[in-house]
């Protein structure tokens, strides 16, 4: 689904220990969380208009969650996506704080034993990452593969959540 002229679209930039994301609501919902030189990142014209308002909650548990007081979030989300996507991304959100699985094992949770390549282009599409952890998803050799966010962010959140990471300045 894309903007239409009767969704309101509105944004903002926090900082994080990962460098600014960009949260962008619809219709004062977040639909979007996009890390600087993210994948799949929509092009900026498709962010509404700046304004930090429909943000305070959602800045809040990010906030909240970067200093380790925060392992789950909660907060209402507009996803635009099929509903494969959609289904993927639900998964993810079931992950707990600092555990992994697998595309394989996620493709397993759906029912889907082989779909884990599909499992993995829609967990790169998945517009709110960090709320949805797709940070999580490893190989199945437990190896760090593709990361929307690119594979340093995703190990230091990884790292991060398992309480191992060190200070590392931000290079974004």
């Amino acid at each position: 689904m894309t903007a239409t002229s009767t969704t309101a679209r509105q944004h903002t930039v926090v900082d994080s220990p990962y460098g600014p994301l960009t949260l962008v609501a619809a219709d004062g919902t977040l639909c979007g969380l996009y890390m600087t030189g993210q994948r799949h990142r929509p092009p900026e014209e498709t962010f509404g208009t700046p304004d930090p308002g429909p943000f305070g909650e959602t800045a809040g548990q990010l906030e909240a969650y970067f200093a380790g007081e925060l392992t789950e979030f909660d907060l209402p989300l507009r996803l635009e996506g099929t509903p494969f996507q959609r289904s993927v991304w639900a998964e993810l959100a079931r992950i707990p704080y600092g555990e992994t699985r697998s595309y394989g094992e996620l493709a397993e949770l759906l029912g889907k034993p082989g779909a884990s390549r599909a499992v993995g282009l829609a967990n790169g599409k998945n517009p709110v990452g960090i709320i949805v952890p797709c940070h999580r998803v490893i190989g199945a050799s437990g190896s760090l593969t593709g990361y929307g966010g690119g594979l340093e962010r995703k190990q230091r959140l990884l790292a991060f959540e398992k309480g191992t990471e060190v200070e590392a300045p931000v290079l974004f």
